[in-house]
């Protein structure tokens, strides 16, 4: 009878392990499942006493709906104790991002998106939050107001942001992530995923979202954090064995976020060179560079080491000339960056964006990299990518001089005069300045010398001073003007429209959400109506002086408008509305949210009339 003892205790570990990995790889409802059945035999002791701590501080976001001069709507709002929940509804007192649903994608500003962008990695906003003491987490708990289900990802960071010791190494490690998941309700909730347990203590938490699926903007009022001081001892004796190592098939858990192979170097000396290498010698080179094109980024990498011939494939700066590294933030390092240097001398796309934070890109290395990879670089996304000072941006003038696409989305960190370098780059077609703290003289002198502009965003720039000067710069100077993102400008008046209207006559989008100072009865909404004929998207959010006027006239000379927001408007009739559903047959995104004439009969019986448009009619409880 004794053989049979091993073989069970080799059964019983097999059985284990499967559970482990199920419970890694299901969906949220076998997660849960699959933890009840593991985690019952892994309970932390009871003298651990657990802490529960609510966010202290925001400390970094990339997006979000209200102003940098309040709190209504921010993402500040999710510091301390709830302030809604657990009531339903649209409340300023939450923290709300920048955008939902596919809208954003469907307009004429919206970028192509990267090639090799993992399926994994599908996030869009993110923020991040202390608290005031490190733990080893047991629970994050997420307050959800209105809208839920947009948080994909959570993670934690090894850093203490109140240490006055840098730390020798910053980690962060993913606690939960899964897909993007419709959530048909749109009341409140407490979401409670299912964490896995780390072996560092944190007070950093990052919440990831994606609101694509989303029918209204998401509203977070809370994060919990719940964790304990001393390190939860697993009371299962396997648990001593790193499951981890067990699973190689799962580079995202192993690796943190799959970038540990790019910071490896890549030596042919050591790669195996066969008598030949199978059908591969019989496949055109170009075939194989082709095939090698649906790889991400970490398996290319690691195919690159199996031997010579995939190894010269895999480098081949062809490989490279879209290069998305977004996906690897959490990893991307100045090391990172002169390994790929190499394959990168022909790289055209780059995609940096929330990358280099906490000092994991460094100015020389970012220098270093630009110096041998900008000369063909055409776009480049910089968006929250923290490290830049102005350095970099005079480097990216100089070494980037066929630059058309620029984005320094966040970048709230840049101080102003870093911005006149942006000047230099006269071949400019596409700028993002939304959240930057860019002056109305580096702005005017952008302007001046970059006339190929065709999308601008502006959304939420403080420091500028005069928006009426600036409106008439673009109207003189940016003839080819498509796109125009004014979202909470704060002193742009009728004569700053005037002169857009006139100046910008090939204009498809512009943003004029809440702003405070335009007046319907001024006729700046009727003028841009009647002067601008190719609109496809119109916002003018929170701007209660529209008008039944403006909206006949929207319908007479915009018949291409495909978006509009009248948020909060109090003088506009589901008649002049059926006006525009009438004589607008692309229109797919009206947002009519309290809008005191537009009850909820009025938008039922929109809906019936027009089913191919989605008419948002938002509420408070």
């Amino acid at each position: 009878m004794s053989p049979v003892f091993p073989m069970l205790t080799v059964l019983t570990m097999f059985y284990y392990i499967c559970l482990r990995r199920r419970a890694r790889t299901a969906t949220r409802g076998e997660m849960m499942n699959s933890h009840r059945t593991i985690e019952s035999n892994s309970r932390t002791s009871p003298l651990h006493a657990e802490v529960v701590q609510y966010a202290r501080e925001v400390v970094d976001f990339s997006s979000h709906y209200g102003s940098e001069n309040s709190m209504s709507y921010t993402m500040w709002n999710l510091a301390g104790v709830p302030n809604v929940f657990p009531s339903s509804g649209d409340f300023t007192q939450t923290a709300v991002f920048r955008t939902y649903g596919t809208w954003w994608d469907q307009c004429p500003s919206a970028s192509l998106p990267f090639k090799r962008t993992p399926p994994n990695f599908q996030s869009q906003d993110y923020v991040e939050l202390t608290f005031e003491q490190q733990v080893y987490p047991t629970a994050v708990h997420v307050l959800e107001t209105y809208h839920p289900g947009a948080v994909i990802r959570i993670l934690a960071c090894s850093a203490n942001p109140y240490s006055p010791i840098p730390p020798a190494e910053v980690r962060w490690e993913i606690l939960w992530s899964e897909r993007p998941t419709k959530v048909n309700a749109s009341q409140a909730r407490q979401f409670k995923p299912c964490i896995k347990q780390i072996n560092f203590p944190t007070n950093l938490i990052r919440l990831e979202v994606n609101s694509s699926l989303l029918d209204y903007y998401t509203e977070l009022d809370a994060v919990v954090l719940h964790g304990t001081k001393d390190k939860p001892v697993l009371s299962l004796k396997t648990s001593l064995i790193d499951m981890n190592d067990l699973e190689d098939d799962d580079y995202e858990e192993k690796d943190g976020c799959g970038m540990d192979s790019l910071n490896k170097k890549f030596s042919s000396t050591a790669l195996r060179e066969g008598p030949n290498n199978g059908y591969f010698d019989k496949l055109p080179y170009e075939l194989i560079q082709l095939i090698l094109n649906h790889l991400t980024l970490p398996d290319l990498c690691r195919l690159a080491q199996t031997c010579k011939l995939l190894n010269q494939h895999c480098c081949d700066p062809l490989q490279y000339i879209h290069l998305n590294l977004q996906p690897y933030w959490a990893k991307l390092n100045d090391t990172s960056l002169e390994f790929l240097q190499a394959r990168c001398t022909l790289v055209q796309w780059l995609n940096l964006s929330w990358t280099g934070n906490r000092g994991f890109i460094s100015v020389a290395g970012f220098s270093r990299f630009l110096k041998v990879c900008g000369s063909e670089l055409v776009r480049l996304e910089l968006s929250c990518s923290h490290f830049l000072n102005e350095t970099c941006l005079e480097i990216i003038s100089e070494m980037c001089p066929n630059l058309q696409d620029l984005n320094l989305s966040s970048c709230d960190k840049l101080p102003p005069q870093a911005f006149n370098h942006i000047a230099k780059l006269c071949g400019l077609r596409r700028l993002v300045l939304y959240r930057t703290k860019i002056e109305q003289t580096a702005l005017l002198s952008i302007l001046n010398f970059c006339s190929e502009l065709q999308h601008l965003s502006l959304g939420s720039c403080v420091m500028i001073e005069d928006y009426d000067v600036i409106a008439s710069m673009i109207g003189a100077k940016c003839k080819k003007l498509r796109t125009l993102d004014l979202w909470r400008c704060k002193n742009i008046t009728e004569n700053g429209i005037a002169e857009l209207a006139s100046g910008c006559p090939l204009l498809e989008e512009l943003d004029l959400g809440w702003c405070p100072t335009l007046q319907s009865s001024t006729g700046c909404f009727a003028r841009l109506a009647r002067q601008l004929p190719n609109l496809q998207k119109l916002f003018l959010t929170a701007n209660r002086s529209v008008c039944d006027t403006d909206i006949e006239e929207l319908a007479c000379n915009c018949t291409r408008l495909r978006q509009l927001d009248i948020l909060g408007t109090r003088m506009v009739s589901p008649a002049s509305l059926r006006k525009l559903l009438e004589s607008c047959k692309d229109l797919c995104l009206l947002d009519v949210s309290f809008c005191s004439q537009i009850d909820n009969r009025a938008v039922l019986e929109l809906n019936v009339s027009f089913p191919n448009v989605f008419i948002k009619k938002s509420f408070t409880q």
